[in-house]
């Protein structure tokens, strides 16, 4: 098993990211988006672009946790952390925020527990993955990241020194996992009664917070599905992994 975070959310999450950085960098002057040596103030005097911050790795032991045996190491830890961390950096200047690298710490090591878990839980109930549905979920991540094909997906990974050996093992992970995830939330179909209800409490929090007028709720009766179907969803995984927790023999060092 790839002793990695799982492709969706650390490689997805990782390309994206330099992708972005990349963009910037290219197309800075053709879309008229000042540099940071170019940014300027209304006085015309420089405007100081806050510092990115670095991730703190400093004292990450070389075994983050175990969970039934199996080992999450500095490296794999590193790569998610790391992976996260530049996105909340970005937010966090935009905020002006700092990130609670401590915080997040505990919540990339718990995560990477979680997934062990499920994947675990994939071998327990002996799902597979098909070579067509993996090559399918390669072809969607690729998409998702922006990339034309898989081909190219695959090539921005080995540039980020991933083998197609080491991502194709991963892809099958995730496959497996969002079959258990689809197997354990069963029907999450939405019924009208919910959605109205649901658009109800929002409108209540919106008119109480002072806030503009909400769309009509045909207007936004898709994403309300879509937003619940996905809550269901989450639930069902939430609840899983916390039955599947409470039988583990789980150590976090960090």
């Amino acid at each position: 098993m790839p002793k990695k975070m799982l492709l969706s959310l650390l490689i997805g999450a990782s390309v994206m990211v330099t992708a972005a950085c990349s963009d910037t960098d290219e197309n800075a002057n053709e879309e008229g988006t000042p540099t940071e040596e170019q940014a300027t103030e209304e006085n015309g005097e420089t405007a100081e672009q806050p510092e990115m911050p670095e991730p703190d790795l400093e004292g990450v032991p070389d075994l983050v946790a175990e969970v039934n045996g199996e080992e999450i190491d500095k490296e794999e830890f590193e790569s998610a952390y790391t992976a996260q961390f530049q996105q909340m950096a970005m937010q966090a200047q935009m905020s002006g925020q700092e990130v609670d690298q401590t915080q997040l710490k505990g919540q990339i090591a718990e995560s990477l527990v979680s997934q062990e878990l499920l994947v675990q839980e994939t071998e327990n109930r002996n799902i597979e993955a098909s070579e067509e549905e993996i090559n399918e979920t390669l072809t969607a991540l690729a998409e998702q990241n922006g990339l034309t094909s898989s081909e190219e997906f695959l090539t921005a990974l080995e540039e980020q020194g991933l083998s197609e050996e080491e991502v194709m093992g991963q892809v099958e992970s995730q496959v497996k996992v969002d079959k258990l995830i689809a197997e354990e939330a069963g029907n999450t179909e939405v019924s009208e009664e919910e959605m109205q209800e649901f658009y109800d409490q929002m409108k209540a929090q919106q008119e109480e917070a002072g806030g503009g007028e909400m769309p009509a709720y045909e207007e936004v009766k898709p994403e309300l599905e879509a937003q619940l179907a996905q809550q269901k969803e989450s639930e069902a995984v939430q609840g899983l992994i916390a039955e599947l927790r409470e039988g583990a023999d789980v150590t976090v060092h960090i």
